[in-house]
Order: structure tokens, then C-alpha cells, then sequence
């Protein structure tokens, strides 16, 4: 993840974090572009900045574009919230609930390491998880390969927490029905990105077939993406990312798009506490709001966590699978700044990530 301090005039600073899994070097060169572009600008002007950055180019959107602006987006909320000394919840219209209800990640690759996950979680005051759904899977492969997907389900709700399963996009559509008609009497909470976020016709095909909630949004980037997923009826639980979708700004947009077409609002991180503070500003002001992502001790972390450049850690405490309304001035959480700082200096030379690339039995490539 990329955390980017921003300082207003007055001397406050607000954080933001820009995120492109995989291609952070791509993020880092357009958010110096926006750096040039902004600096010396009115922070109270949020929209207008929003408008330009987004607007002012012929090229606009897509996952590069859109994450570095999210990450502006983000800190300019931020300090105009600690300016005004309110929350940033306050600033777009005041909440609709006094807490949010989250959902924690669950890996392994067996049935007893999932079972045992979720054992923790439940421990750790969830009621509801999430879990990938299969490995590599062929175009068409035998259904057998789907049975430790049912397997894995089965038992984490005999714990008696609702699941969602992320799909991944990693079925094809022979494929996924098979999966999302099995699943199906095991009634999961959703089944996320079922297809590729290329294909909304074939996943609007899908949801007439079955009757578990579809979500996705992770890898759509503005309002704008979403627009033929609602108009198809092709999905039940919208999932913008904070980090991806243009901040704070475009997912309190994308919040209200979707509400009318009677749309939950999940919205994605599996990212940093940054992120995850954005999210929970707009959650509290969005009717249509869900359920919330987040990625403590998610099997995907490496050298650091959630709470690791936070100084107090209990804003985000767990109870009864909720997370009480952030009350701190803008977005409700101390970031660490040194420790970010000696962090970034230790990790100068490291290499940025990248995700696994998966070939199946005849070499060919297969979705992650």
C-alpha cells in the first residue's frame, strides 16, 4: 500500500491511501503527476479538485488514474474533518447508524485450516467471514474440483457465522454456474466477482439463474463502471474499493447510485487502516450500507498488519461482530508517522508486489 501524507496551508495533515496491487510503481508516477498539478491549491475545494484531476485530462478512469486520486481525495477529507474538528461522517450529512458491521478473512487451502480460521474469528467477536472459493480451475474442469469448495462452506457455517465466497473471477461461466447452483443450499451470504468484471451481460445471465446475492465492484473504478451492472440487474452487493474508486468523494456517489436500484453497499478493503477509516466514514451515512471488509490478520499480510502504523489500535475493536462509529476528527485515526517513515526508509530497495501468476497442467494461464 502507498500512504501519502498531505499538508494544507495551516500546517494539519491528512493522510490518504492509493493502492494498485500489483502495479505500484504505475500509482506512484500518477500521484506525483497530481502532486504537480495541486500543490498550491485551496484543500477546502475538494470537489473542484476531485472534478479536475479526474476531468481536466483527455484520458481519465481506469485503475491507475483513479487509485491516485483516491488517495488525495482521501487526505483532503481528512484535513478539511480535523480543520473543522468532526468527524468526516459529519461532513457528508451526518450518520444513519452508530456502528457497522464487518467481516474478516478466512484462509488455507483445506477444510480444517478454514474451519480452524473461522473457529478464531468467531473467538475474535465476528459473526461473518470471508473465503476464497477454489485455487486454479480450468475453463472446464471436472465438477470434482468444486467439492472442497462445498466442503469448506459447510463447515464454517456449522460454526453458525454467515460466508461470503469470493469466486475471484477465477471460474469461467461453465464453470461458475456449477459452483453458485451447489453453493446454493448452503445459503452463503454472497458469492463475489462469480465472472470476470468484463463479462456484465453473462453475470446479469447468472443472477437470473440463482437466487444467492451477487457482489462485486473491487476492480470497477467510478460510478460510471458500475452503471451497466445496475441496469442489467446483474448484481445484489456493489463493492467499490476506497483506495481504487477516487476516495471518499466517488464512493459516497457510488453509495447513492446504487441505492436506487435497491443495491447493498459492501464496500472492498483488504487494505490498510487508512483505507478502512474512509470506508467506515461513508458507511455510517449510507442507508444502503452492509456489511464492511477488513483485513486484520487476512492470510495475505506480510511483515505488517492493520493496527501496525496506528497508535490506538481500539477504534477498531470488534463487538458482537460490529465496529463502533469512528468519532475522532476527520477520518478518526492517529497515524504513526514516524513509524511509517523509518518503514519506508528500511524498505527503499524492497521490490513492490505483485500477485502469484497460476499455469495449469498443459502450461497454459489460468486466473488468480
Amino acid at each position: 500500500m502507498a500512504l501519502h501524507p498531505c499538508r494544507d496551508r495551516g500546517g494539519i495533515v491528512g493522510w490518504g491511501e492509493s493502492s494498485l496491487e500489483g502495479h505500484t510503481e504505475a500509482v506512484e508516477g500518477a500521484t506525483m503527476a497530481l502532486r504537480e498539478t495541486f500543490l498550491g491549491w485551496d484543500g477546502d475545494r475538494i470537489q473542484d479538485i476531485w472534478q479536475h484531476a479526474y476531468r481536466s485530462r483527455f484520458y481519465r478512469g481506469g485503475p491507475v488514474l483513479m487509485s491516485a486520486l483516491s488517495g488525495l481525495d482521501i487526505a483532503l477529507w481528512d484535513i478539511k474533518g480535523k480543520k473543522l474538528g468532526v468527524p468526516v461522517w459529519q461532513l457528508l450529512g451526518g450518520k444513519v447508524r452508530d456502528k457497522v458491521k464487518v467481516y474478516g478473512w478466512i484462509g488455507g487451502d483445506s477444510p480444517q485450516a478454514v474451519l480452524e480460521g473461522a473457529t478464531k474469528r468467531k473467538e475474535q467477536g465476528f459473526t461473518a467471514v470471508k473465503m476464497n472459493g477454489t485455487g486454479a480451475v480450468d475453463w472446464i474442469d471436472s465438477p470434482s474440483v468444486l467439492m472442497d469448495t462445498i466442503a469448506r462452506v459447510r463447515d464454517v457455517r456449522s460454526l453458525g457465522l454467515d460466508v461470503g465466497v469470493d469466486f475471484h473471477g477465477r471460474l469461467h461461466k461453465g464453470m461458475a454456474k456449477q459452483l453458485a447452483k451447489l453453493l446454493s443450499p448452503l445459503q452463503p451470504m454472497f458469492i463475489e466477482e462469480p465472472l470476470l468484471p468484463t463479462q456484465p451481460e453473462e453475470i446479469a445471465d447468472l443472477a437470473q439463474m440463482i437466487v444467492t446475492p451477487i457482489a462485486l465492484g473491487e476492480r470497477l473504478y467510478t460510478r460510471h463502471d458500475f452503471r451497466p451492472y445496475l441496469e442489467k440487474r446483474a448484481i445484489d452487493i456493489a463493492q467499490p474499493d476506497v483506495s481504487h474508486c477516487g476516495g471518499i468523494s466517488e464512493l459516497h456517489r457510488i453509495a447513492s447510485l446504487t441505492e436506487i436500484y435497491d443495491v447493498a453497499l459492501a464496500p472492498h478493503c483488504p487494505l490498510g487502516p487508512i483505507a478502512l477509516a474512509a470506508c467506515i466514514q461513508v458507511d455510517l451515512t449510507a442507508p444502503n450500507f452492509v456489511i464492511q471488509e477488513m483485513s486484520w490478520q487476512m492470510h495475505y499480510n506480510q511483515g505488517a498488519d492493520l493496527f501496525t502504523y496506528i497508535v490506538d489500535p481500539a477504534v477498531f475493536a470488534i463487538e458482537h461482530g460490529y465496529i463502533e462509529a469512528l468519532s475522532g476528527p476527520g477520518l478518526g485515526i492517529e497515524v504513526n508517522e514516524t513509524l511509517v517513515r523509518e518503514t519506508a526508509a528500511r524498505y527503499v530497495q524492497e521490490k513492490a508486489w505483485r500477485n502469484d501468476v497460476w499455469t495449469g497442467a498443459d502450461g497454459s494461464l489460468r486466473e488468480w
